[in-house]
């Protein structure tokens, strides 16, 4: 139904032959960056991890022919021309900046967040320019179907004038052992998803309001566990961003209602929908404009999942990128502007009051 609405929730291939090393054998790379890989046909040609007997049953599983003792022989096997990291984010720096110094290494997509601190992230953007390397980052939130039907509706101008925008998040994330060991939870690994898409609808904020609280339910030391960001766009849109990472008691036989929620109100109509993460259903959105549907509620309709079918977009303009020396959707410049706005949230939080963006210096 949304080709025939002249949507396209998922994303075009235009290339898919440049061959891939993946470092990490995690649930996010075994579950949704090689599962996508595989439905897309990008070929893996090698695998690293921390552990090698969990590297070799990933290998195994998808068919990945080279399993390397550690991600340094892995960066340095020649066939690897994209790295793919699923990677601690305190020690993805230093396999990025490895990346940099081999000529067979054209792209790089890293996790996000992108380094532990924007002055980190700022110096990989310039070292990775200086080298003449293509750095992504894995903001997969973009590529969502309903994030990307949203977009088009948007620059169709269904809704009109975007007045107000909100994602509500009540859900229950796994989150990583090594993330114990950080000052930062919820803005720097969960609200990164929602900022970074609100400015990939809406543009840059020029402000952002952060309050916090942790999180009695989360069982290790944090400081951020629940948070509310308000933003405001150049434009005047309004955006509220609310990321709650228990969603309700964890008790034997409690109902929770676990879910990802939006809503996006302009002049000429309102668009709402959900994202499928936290039940394993597909996003979906609804839309109504007085303009092109004559006021009546619209559903687009698609077969496709934000994990891990997404991941294919993430991966493909990269692809594109190195096969063709154009700009990557996902660039690292742009990146850094997320990192920043992240940082003026924690800001924030600190000082308790209003960020404008432009104290904080991306130079």
């Amino acid at each position: 139904m949304s080709d025939a609405l002249g949507f396209q929730p998922d994303v075009m291939l235009r290339s898919k032959d440049v061959a891939i090393g993946c470092i990490g054998a995690g649930m996010i790379m075994a579950e949704c960056h090689l599962a996508a890989y595989r439905s897309a046909g990008f070929p893996v040609v090698a695998i690293a991890s921390r552990t090698r007997s969990r590297a070799q049953a990933v290998a195994e599983r998808y068919g990945i022919a080279a399993v390397h003792d550690t991600p340094e022989a892995l960066i340095a096997d020649p066939s690897v021309q994209i790295l793919d990291i699923a990677y601690p984010p305190d020690q993805q720096p230093a396999l990025i900046r490895a990346a940099l110094k081999q000529p067979h290494i054209k792209g790089i997509l890293a996790q996000k967040p992108l380094a532990l601190t924007l002055a980190e992230a700022i110096a990989l953007r310039d070292e990775a320019a200086a080298a003449g390397k293509i750095l992504s980052v894995n903001q997969n939130m973009r590529y969502d179907q309903s994030m990307r039907v949203l977009k088009q509706l948007l620059q169709r101008g269904d809704l009109g004038e975007v007045v107000f925008a909100q994602i509500d998040m009540h859900a229950i994330p796994h989150w990583q052992g090594f993330l114990q060991g950080y000052d930062r939870l919820t803005l720097a690994n969960m609200s990164v998803h929602h900022l970074d898409v609100l400015r990939f609808l809406f543009g840059e904020p020029v402000e952002i309001t952060t309050q916090t609280r942790s999180d009695p339910r989360t069982a290790f030391a944090h400081s951020d566990g629940i948070t509310v960001s308000t933003l405001r766009f150049g434009s005047g849109v309004l955006a509220l961003s609310l990321e709650d990472v228990w969603s309700g008691p964890r008790a034997e036989g409690y109902g929770d209602d676990q879910h990802i929620s939006f809503r996006v109100e302009g002049t000429r109509g309102v668009a709402k929908g959900s994202i499928g993460w936290p039940t394993g259903a597909a996003s979906t959105l609804s839309y109504a404009s007085q303009d092109t549907t004559g006021g009546a509620w619209v559903t687009p309709t698609w077969d496709s999942m934000w994990f891990p079918d997404a991941f294919v977009g993430v991966m493909e303009q990269l692809q594109h990128a190195v096969a063709t020396g154009a700009e990557p959707a996902l660039t690292v410049a742009d990146n850094v502007r997320t990192v920043a706005l992240i940082e003026a949230g924690y800001l924030s939080i600190a000082e308790g009051r209003t960020v404008k963006l432009s104290e904080i210096s991306t130079n």
